[in-house]
């Protein structure tokens, strides 16, 4: 009788133990995430696991090829009927030297967010971050000046870096839905780190001193800030080949909701580039969040003038959906640069190819995602 006993105890503690576990997994990295921010994070877990993507655009409804600032526009609803699921925006007007530009920016975005919201959409920011040492570019290349060690606690622009956290905090209690509730956002700091093209990237940092920046940039927006509408996406160019190069400079499960990849290289337009190592890239991300219960993405891609007009069906598509993936974001449409897009318009070689595409029963566009903050969700 007693050994009966004792084997359902234990049966049932680790029922209780893989439900505990279970519910954990179903909560960001924020335990005081708001229920909007909760219901973003299962919806994208959900979608995921059903082996469906939601697909995005940066700057989608901003501007297109031919337009700027129009309402209710974007290229990909001019060619499929819809707006992406999940919009891509960035957080750089934020600390802009110009003030006049920072504010009507700053003013601008808050109604983009409001309104993708409103539309029952996905929206992320990534920063293009101005040097809190010198106020300069955000690219190496044109202000060579180290910076990581030094916004650091102790460190002599920390107080600086602290002051662009504040504005980020500042820009988000403005982000508020119809009942005045925080929208939640995917914020995807430090994006392409394994590169040497942006002051935080490799070589004018250690990994230490990286992963030092994520937590603290996340504790301080979490902790001393009080945020909590974000979920946190991270996010290397495409320069590993492993998953211990992947994992070098990641800063733990405690501050990572999305693990995800920017890729280009392998997609240039100049025909050298490799699709397979794109999936085999992809799927180190993919199994390594399914492994950790995280979020997996393809957080940056798309093929530059999209000289293939079959990229989409036959490239993109068999890597993003033979993976348990949540979403993919292809980059934007430049209104002042001509050779600078990667979605196509209706009188591009590729629409054909690329409406075919969304149509396909794994791709979640704005206007057959599933409701992504009901609250039967939550």
């Amino acid at each position: 009788m007693m050994k009966k006993q004792f084997i359902f105890c234990a049966v049932l503690t680790m029922i209780i133990l893989g439900n505990t576990l279970c519910a954990q997994h179903l909560f960001p990295v924020d335990h005081k995430a708001t229920k909007e921010t909760v219901t973003l994070y299962r919806s994208l877990l959900r979608t995921q696991s059903q082996g469906k993507v939601f697909l995005g655009q940066q700057d989608a409804l901003c501007y297109g090829r031919y337009w700027k600032g129009n309402p209710d526009r974007s290229d990909i609803k001019e060619v499929t009927g819809s707006h992406p699921a999940l919009l891509g925006l960035d957080f750089q007007p934020l600390t802009h030297e110009d003030k006049a530009y920072r504010e009507s920016e700053t003013k601008r975005l808050v109604k983009v967010v409001k309104d993708m919201y409103k539309k029952g959409g996905i929206i992320t920011f990534s920063w293009h971050m101005a040097n809190p040492v010198n106020g300069g570019s955000y690219e190496w290349k044109n202000n060579p000046q180290l910076a990581v060690k030094e916004i650091l606690p102790g460190g002599r622009s920390n107080a600086i870096y602290q002051s662009y956290l504040r504005k980020i905090g500042d820009f988000l209690s403005q982000c508020k839905g119809s009942n005045e509730e925080a929208i939640p956002i995917i914020f995807r700091p430090f994006h392409e780190f394994d590169g040497d093209w942006f002051w935080w990237g490799k070589g004018h940092t250690s990994p230490e001193e990286f992963i030092q920046l994520w937590r603290y940039t996340v504790a301080y927006l979490r902790e001393d800030l009080g945020i909590h509408q974000l979920l946190y996406a991270f996010s290397p160019d495409c320069k590993f080949q492993t998953r211990a190069e992947y994992l070098t400079q990641y800063p733990g499960d405690d501050y990572v909701d999305v693990l995800g990849m920017d890729n280009y290289w392998d997609f240039r337009p100049d025909g050298a580039n490799d699709p397979s190592a794109a999936a085999l890239k992809m799927e180190i991300v993919s199994t390594i969040a399914q492994e950790k219960n995280k979020i997996a993405a393809l957080t940056e891609t798309g093929l530059e003038g999209i000289t293939d007009p079959k990229w989409f069906t036959q490239v993109l598509q068999p890597i993003i959906t033979k993976l348990p993936l949540a979403y993919c974001m292809l980059w934007r449409n430049a209104d002042d640069i001509p050779t600078h897009y990667y979605v196509p318009t209706n009188d591009h070689h590729a629409a054909a190819d690329f409406k075919e595409f969304c149509q396909s029963h794994a791709i979640i566009l704005l206007n057959n995602s599933t409701l992504i903050y009901n609250s039967a969700l939550k």
